[in-house]
């Protein structure tokens, strides 16, 4: 029996923050955006590869307006890492990026006018079946994963057409 994945996992775009990687010390402290360099392989998960950067990548730690919806009260921003020369990744309908599978994770479900609706906590593995079952109520329009622990941003959830 063949299941079929009704979501699809985004993670940002690197333009908008490629350009930052030139800046100098100080236009970077004005900024409010700190340089750093991967101490290990593990907890620097940059978000437009979807992935735990190598150990000596350097990344950019940065404020990220995840919900820019002026008309909605859950308007937010909050700390990403980004990795230099970052590619997005290339996930099928229904995988999950090991930067998700392997942590716990908030879920935040929003409807079209940008209100949540729905929101669970759980364990990466177990995300494919509640994403999916958030998708089967008609209110939710797209859903937003966050980093439970420290509650940075992760990534974008899209339902399949």
């Amino acid at each position: 029996m063949t299941s079929f994945h009704s979501f699809l996992v985004s993670g940002l775009p690197p333009e908008p923050f490629a350009p930052l990687f030139e800046l100098a010390p100080a236009e970077l402290e004005r900024r409010g955006i700190r340089r750093v360099v991967a101490d290990s392989s593990h907890g620097f998960p940059c978000r437009v590869s979807l992935t735990d950067v190598e150990m000596g990548t350097e990344l950019l730690l940065l404020a990220y307006e995840h919900q820019p919806a002026r008309t909605s009260p859950y308007r937010a921003s909050g700390p990403i890492f980004v990795g230099r020369d970052a590619r997005p990744p290339v996930l099928a309908p229904g995988e999950l990026p090991p930067c998700v599978a392997g942590r716990l994770m908030s879920v935040r479900a929003y409807d079209a006018a940008h209100m949540i609706v729905d929101a669970e906590v759980c364990e990466g593995e177990a995300l494919p079946g509640l994403l999916e079952r958030m998708f089967r109520d008609p209110q939710v329009a797209y859903l937003h994963l966050h980093n439970a622990r420290r509650g940075c941003y992760s990534c974008r959830v899209d339902r399949m057409a």
